[in-house]
């Protein structure tokens, strides 16, 4: 029960610690270039009305994203949706942690960066994060193959680390290759969109360096809060 209850106490610190910091990266690098991003839709959309309509939707375009409580309600939506995230995610790798007998916070960044690998990189190799405004597959099918990538991705890091024979750390690799050799779903045809490339790229850059750091953070924090937590 002593066990439980650390997991579960460090889990909690770790994901809160985690989701916060996560919160405050993307106010200041993502949320600015979803705004963005929303007001290039929103103007090509407002285009494809005709003119007509186009002054009222365009003072609409230009007063909707910088609305203080639109704004701040997104901001709270972000800062619940990703501590509840961190929380899951810190109880999964602190568990992982009891079970495999580490206690050394450097396993845990080691954790985290398996956790970064499985559900974060692996997946946007084929399904990049997209703005609002960018063409999108089926949606259910996107979510199968991401599902799938990050459990097959996270098998296969377990068979490469753990695996005590040579054909186990092949096939873990064998594994983590297989749904990128499916491929991702893509839609039939990608129109042209009205977002710049460069909005794009920053925007996938920006979520996979957030990622990235939210990940250390829970590995590094529930590892450590475990260590005090647990019994000797």
């Amino acid at each position: 029960m002593a066990i439980f209850r650390a997991i579960v106490f460090a889990a909690a610190l770790g994901g809160l610690v985690a989701g916060v910091f996560l919160t405050g990266i993307q106010s200041f690098k993502v949320l600015p270039l979803i705004s963005q991003a929303e007001v290039f839709e929103t103007a090509g959309s407002n285009h494809g009305h005709g003119d007509n309509s186009g002054h009222s939707h365009d003072k609409e375009s230009q007063a909707e994203p910088g609305v203080p409580s639109l704004q701040f309600e997104r901001l709270g939506l972000t800062l619940f949706a990703n501590v509840l995230t961190g929380v899951a995610f810190a109880l999964m790798l602190t568990a992982g942690l009891a079970l495999k007998g580490g206690e050394d916070v450097r396993e845990g960044y080691l954790w985290g960066l398996a956790g970064f690998a499985s559900f974060s990189l692996a997946p946007a190799l084929g399904l990049p994060p997209e703005l609002p405004g960018s063409a999108y597959a089926d949606l259910e099918a996107r979510q199968i193959w991401w599902a799938a990538t990050a459990l097959a991705t996270a098998v296969g890091i377990g068979l490469m680390v753990w695996g005590s024979k040579l054909a186990l750390k092949v096939l873990g690799t064998v594994v983590i290759t297989a749904p990128h050799i499916v491929g991702a779903p893509h839609p039939e045809s990608f129109e042209a969109g009205s977002l710049p490339a460069e909005l794009a790229a920053a925007f996938v850059t920006a979520t996979l360096v957030a990622n990235l750091l939210f990940w250390l953070v829970i590995g590094g924090v529930s590892a450590h809060a475990y260590r005090r937590l647990a019994p000797t």
